[in-house]
């Protein structure tokens, strides 16, 4: 009757209200972006540990908790990374020290003008170096500012939100609860003809983040120690710096390999690196092996994206949330597909 009275249509105020929710909805998740990101960061520290907690709990007795294997588990996980640290910290810094150090005159190196290239290519040599040592050299001149803007940036999440110790204990009550989790927002649907479908939805969504989130790790596990141990073998300067930016790159698709790529040659052509087809051509095998092998079959048929879709998503995801939407896109993606596969299929006739 308030609507009549003003004149203002009762289909055209819900629209509206509809509007401003929806609207509220999308400015609270973008408040609250950075706290979101560390819940979904946990999620999938928790999807990364689930194999190693549930082979403990098929280890241990009946009457030892569950809780207990995940303190177990995380012990591991600390003895680990430790162990790591000390191995690989000393080498890391030695080498990204000396390549900072010394770009100013890799820029200038001699040895450049004899760097090997196709035959089509040639009449460019001049100008390729060129522009190649103007490029690099106005970048390393932005390198440590940059630096030093992206480590305050960075500092400051992980100071402000706790960042190294929250997605742990996050994760911890994630696995702890999951299952309790999932039959509390089950509940909401006990009346519903949609409980069947969400209950089909939620599994989709397990095994589909579960394999996505594994097979990223062991990818990345896998590209360090290939990238390590074959460019330490040829004499690729730096090369255990080199495969350690090559690792967590794996972790955004087509865009991160291709950008790991391209610093290995370049690197490796401003050290006086004379060999850059053995490089070329361990890369293109290795991305061969781990495309269109490895990565599929760790996968199998969890993430079924057209590559095309899977580019725009990273371009897209890059400009909505920079890194870490670049990250996202693909399970973001993935998910939604999922999604709307469930919702056909509700919609057809039994």
């Amino acid at each position: 009757m308030l609507f009549v009275m003003v004149g203002i249509d009762r289909h055209t105020a819900r629209v509206t209200w509809t509007v401003f929710l929806i609207a509220l909805l999308l400015a609270m998740i973008y408040a609250a972006r950075e706290a979101i990101l560390l819940f979904i960061l946990a999620i999938f520290f928790a999807y990364l540990l689930a194999p190693l907690v549930e082979y403990l709990d098929q280890l241990t007795p009946r009457r030892v908790s569950r809780r207990l294997s995940l303190a177990t588990t995380y012990t591991v996980l600390i003895v680990l990374l430790i162990l790591a640290s000390v191995a690989l910290g000393s080498r890391l810094s030695e080498e990204g020290s000396a390549l900072f150090n010394k770009m100013p005159n890799l820029l200038k190196n001699p040895n450049l003008t004899r760097l090997p290239l196709p035959s089509w290519l040639e009449p460019f040599r001049a100008r390729i170096i060129s522009a190649a040592s103007s490029y690099l050299e106005t970048g390393t001149q932005q390198l440590l500012p940059f630096l030093q803007n992206a480590g305050g940036k960075l500092a400051s999440f992980i100071s402000g939100a706790l960042f190294i110790v929250l997605v742990p204990i996050l994760s911890f009550f994630f696995l702890k609860d999951a299952k309790e989790m999932r039959r509390s927002f089950l509940s909401f649907f006990y009346d519903s003809p949609n409980l069947t479908m969400m209950d089909n939805l939620l599994n989709d969504l397990h095994q589909l983040l579960g394999k996505y989130i594994r097979a990223l790790a062991i990818l990345s596990g896998a590209t360090f120690v290939a990238y390590a141990i074959l460019l330490e073998i040829i004499g690729v300067p730096y090369s255990v710096l080199l495969a350690a930016i090559a690792a967590p790159l794996e972790f955004i698709p087509v865009l991160g390999p291709l950008t790991a790529s391209i610093a290995i040659i370049l690197v490796a052509a401003f050290s006086g690196y004379q060999h850059l087809l053995w490089i070329f051509a361990f890369l293109a095998i290795y991305r061969i092996f781990q495309d269109y092998i490895l990565s599929p079959y760790l996968m199998s048929e969890g993430v079924e994206l057209h590559p095309l879709l899977v580019i725009f998503g990273v371009l897209a995801g890059e400009r909505i949330g920079g890194v870490w939407g670049m990250f996202l896109s693909v399970p973001v993606l993935a998910a939604a597909r999922v999604l709307v596969v469930r919702l056909q299929r509700a919609k057809q006739p039994v």
